[in-house]
């Protein structure tokens, strides 16, 4: 799924060696430390789900000094993906006496790289009271099905640490008044929202670098890129890279960490 090189004592040690002594027109390029998989725990309405993250980091160049070091960060949202119904009802299911109603009967998350694209199908009332001899009774004024497609594109907040999906709405299919409704009014705008927000969070998750990097590298890392990519088996996956400036000393703690997470890992 991602770039692994795996790496032996022996030849890394060997490896960084030559890195320490080497100017800085020249380095060792094959020097790479594999980040084990991670698994961050969720709850979606109680139900239990995961998302694995694993990542490479390649050394590329020095300057002056500092190792200049390339990441790549890979999060398999699959089981996320794999239970958007249970996310977006979280989210969005509502019945306020005199107010909306919705309902998310069915939703999916697929990759269309290097976006993914949501698809939630709905059913929504609006509800409004009026007096009827001094009581409140609820009308029902608007009834129907909807089915709202988007595009989420990744991109990287202005921090260079952070993931933001950019949301476009591609398509709104409804019945009568309800997509006018959608496509103009605030509801729509809510939804929209509501479903990005959700997948966003989850995504930060998976993604965040305190987490998945190795203490070593932690705080030193920034994000240059993000994309959406189909998993072989059809899963989604999220894929950041990034860079990475470190000192000599931290790539020595950065082998440490890595070989003791590769012997915990087994």
């Amino acid at each position: 799924m991602s770039r692994e090189i795996p790496v032996r004592s022996s030849s890394l040690l060997l490896a960084l060696l030559l890195l320490v002594s080497m100017p800085s027109s020249a380095g060792p390029k094959t020097v790479t430390f594999k980040i084990p998989p991670i698994k961050i725990p969720m709850q979606i309405k109680d139900q239990p789900i995961s998302i694995t993250a694993w990542g490479l980091i390649t050394w590329r160049s020095k300057e002056r000094d500092l190792n200049v070091l390339d990441l790549e960060l890979d999060a398999d949202l699959t089981e996320l993906a794999q239970n958007m119904t249970p996310l977006m009802s979280a989210q969005l299911d509502k019945a306020d006496r005199c107010a909306d109603h919705i309902a998310i009967q069915h939703a999916t998350l697929t990759p269309i790289a290097p976006a993914s694209r949501a698809v939630v199908q709905l059913h929504y009332e609006r509800w409004a009271c009026i007096k009827i001899f001094h009581k409140d009774e609820p009308k029902r004024l608007v009834e129907g099905n909807a089915v709202i497609q988007m595009k989420l594109t990744p991109a990287i907040q202005e921090n260079n640490t952070e993931l933001r999906l950019v949301p476009e709405v591609e398509s709104i299919e409804a019945d009568h008044s309800l997509g006018e409704l959608l496509r103009s009014g605030a509801v729509g705008e809510m939804i929209k929202e509501k479903v990005r927000n959700a997948i966003l969070n989850a995504m930060n998750k998976g993604t965040n670098l305190s987490a998945t990097l190795p203490p070593a590298v932690q705080g030193y890392a920034t994000l240059q890129k993000a994309e959406f990519r189909a998993t072989p088996a059809g899963g989604l996956l999220v894929v950041l890279d990034g860079q990475i400036k470190i000192t000599n000393q931290q790539i020595r703690a950065l082998s440490k960490q890595v070989k003791e997470g590769e012997a915990g890992a087994q």
